[in-house]
């Protein structure tokens, strides 16, 4: 049942983006920046977390769980630094998906070759 809550809602995360982009003229960029800062208002307000154990991840996958991956780290490091926390928390706990997305787009860049419209 866990893999299917967790289609619906992240296909249901997927339609509402997509509808953006087609009836409405936000570009794809607006609305992922718009996906990360939902994800840490509401991983923030803890609201997200009731919604990740229902949906598992339909919800943490897409970038509302990268949002609230760095909300969650701002909010340890609060507890263990203090103030500096603010700043480094987000950027400690997104660390290794940051690390991998700009390896695998360096690997990718190498391997093909661009196309002009």
């Amino acid at each position: 049942m866990n893999i299917l809550n967790a289609f619906w809602v992240g296909g249901l995360i997927c339609l509402l983006c997509q509808l953006l982009i087609s009836k409405t003229k936000l570009t794809p960029a607006r609305i992922l920046v718009s996906l990360v800062v939902l994800g840490v208002a509401l991983g923030g307000m803890g609201i997200l977390k009731p919604l990740k154990e229902f949906a598992g991840a339909g919800v943490s996958v897409p970038l509302l769980g990268f949002g609230d991956l760095m909300a969650q780290g701002v909010k340890d490091a609060i507890e263990k630094d203090g103030v500096l926390g603010i700043i480094t928390g987000g950027l400690t706990a997104g660390a290794a998906g940051i690390t991998a997305v700009i390896v695998i787009s360096v690997i990718a860049g190498l391997l093909f070759k661009p196309k002009g419209k």
